[in-house]
C-alpha cells in the first residue's frame, strides 16, 4: 500500500501544476484544522455504474483523466459497486504512481451500509454470516434496517478493507455513509450514544495513522427541517466529535446535497441551538467544518432545462456548465462532487473549472431574485 495522505505542500505542488485551473481559482484552501489542503472546486464520485469489468475500465480511464486534468479530489463508498469503485481508484492511483506523488491528492471514502464483495453472492446472508458476524466484526442486533451499522467493529473492519481496496496505509478521509437511517429504526438519544462510540473509534483510528479525518456524509440528515425524524444538528454532532476527540478533535468534513434543485444548506436555518437557527453553510463555518457538495447534477437532472436567467447571471452557455458553476461558486461548498465514469465526462465537466467561480455577491443575487 502506499504510504502517506495529502499534504499543504503536495495539494499545492499538484494545484500549480494547473497554472490555468489556479489562476482561475480553481483550488480550496482548507483552514489549519483540517489540514490547510488544496482541493479541487469540483471532485470526481464513483456512485453510479453496473457492477461490471466493462464499467470498471471506463471508470479507472476517468479516474487516470481526471488527476492528470486538474481533479484532486476522489470520492467513493465500500458499498458503491460491491467495493468495485474503490479498487478503480487504487488501480488509477497505483498506475499513476511515477506521475504523480500520494501527498498531491486526496481520497475519501465510506463505510455502514452492508457491502457484498466485487458481485452479489448466491446466497447473501450467508456471505454475511461467514464474512461478518461469525468473526465477530458484525453483531446483528447493531444493524438498522438490516442493512446499516455503525458500530466500532464494523467501521474498524470496513476501513482496513477499504485501506486494501484502495491501496492505501492512510485515508484522508472517511465518514460514516448516512448515519441518519439510523434514526428509522432507533430513538435519537441511542443513536447519539452509537455516534459517540463511533466518533470515539475513529479518533484511535487517526492515531493508528489509518486516517486523517473523519465526517459524516448524508443525504438527508443535515438538510431537512428540525422536526424530521431524520433530522441532524451539525452543533450536537461537533459537540460529540469534542467529546471523543477534545478541542482538536478530526471531525473536519461533511457531505451533503447541493445543487439547483436542493439549495437547502444555504437556505434553510436549520441548525442551532435555542431559538436562533442558522443553515448547514454557515453553522459548519462557525465549527470548522469543511464541506463537499454532493449531487451537483442530481444525476443529470440538472444538465438540461434550467432557466435562461440562471445561465446568464452565472455567465455559462450550457446547462450541465450552470449546474456546475452554481454549486463551486457557493460560499462555504469546499468541493463539487460529480459522478464521471467516463473520460469524457471529466473533459466536459473541468470546463466551468477554467473560469473563476462566481463572485458572491452575483451569487447571492439568484436567490435574492428568485
Amino acid at each position: 500500500m502506499l504510504s502517506g495522505q495529502a499534504t499543504p505542500e503536495g495539494s499545492a505542488r499538484y494545484r500549480d501544476r494547473f497554472p490555468q485551473l489556479r489562476d482561475a481559482a480553481n483550488f480550496s484552501h482548507l483552514p489549519p484544522n483540517a489540514g490547510q489542503l488544496w482541493l479541487s472546486s469540483i471532485g470526481l464520485g464513483t456512485y453510479l455504474g453496473e457492477p461490471d469489468d466493462a464499467t470498471d475500465r471506463e471508470y479507472t480511464e476517468a479516474i487516470v483523466t481526471a488527476l492528470r486534468s486538474g481533479i484532486n479530489v476522489l470520492d467513493t463508498a465500500i458499498n458503491y459497486r460491491h467495493q468495485r469503485s474503490e479498487r478503480n481508484i487504487g488501480q488509477a492511483v497505483k498506475s499513476l504512481a511515477g506521475e504523480l506523488q500520494r501527498d498531491e491528492i486526496f481520497v475519501a471514502t465510506k463505510a455502514g451500509y452492508l457491502s457484498f464483495d466485487g458481485n452479489m453472492p448466491a446466497d447473501p446472508r450467508a456471505y454475511f454470516m461467514r464474512e461478518y458476524i461469525e468473526p465477530g466484526f458484525l453483531d446483528p442486533t447493531q444493524l438498522a434496517g438490516g442493512m446499516h451499522c455503525i458500530a466500532p467493529a464494523y467501521l474498524e473492519n470496513q476501513i482496513d478493507r477499504s485501506r486494501q481496496n484502495l491501496g492505501l496505509e492512510t485515508l484522508d478521509l472517511f465518514y460514516l455513509h448516512n448515519p441518519e437511517s439510523q434514526l428509522s429504526d432507533i430513538s435519537r438519544e441511542a443513536f447519539l450514544d452509537r455516534v459517540r462510540l463511533a466518533f470515539t473509534l475513529l479518533e484511535d483510528q487517526v492515531k493508528a495513522n489509518k486516517i486523517s479525518f473523519y465526517g459524516m456524509a448524508t443525504w438527508n440528515g443535515f438538510r431537512v427541517p428540525d422536526t424530521a425524524r431524520d433530522y441532524l444538528d451539525l452543533f450536537a454532532i461537533a459537540a460529540i466529535a469534542e467529546e471523543a476527540g477534545g478541542k482538536n478533535h478530526h471531525f473536519r468534513f461533511l457531505q451533503a446535497p447541493f445543487n439547483l434543485a436542493m439549495p437547502e444548506a444555504y437556505g434553510l436555518p436549520n441548525h442551532g441551538a435555542g431559538k436562533e437557527k442558522m443553515p448547514l453553510l454557515a453553522a459548519a463555518n462557525e465549527l470548522g467544518i469543511a464541506v463537499m457538495g454532493s449531487a451537483t447534477l442530481y444525476q443529470g437532472r440538472l444538465a438540461h432545462g434550467l432557466p435562461e436567467s440562471i445561465k446568464e447571471m452565472l455567465g455559462t452557455k450550457t446547462d450541465s456548465a450552470t449546474a456546475i458553476q452554481f454549486a463551486r461558486s457557493a460560499p462555504g461548498i469546499t468541493t463539487a462532487l460529480i459522478g464521471m465514469g467516463h473520460k469524457e465526462h471529466v473533459e466536459e465537466n473541468l470546463k466551468p473549472a477554467q473560469t473563476p467561480p462566481t463572485g458572491a455577491e452575483r451569487w447571492h443575487k439568484l436567490f435574492r431574485e428568485s
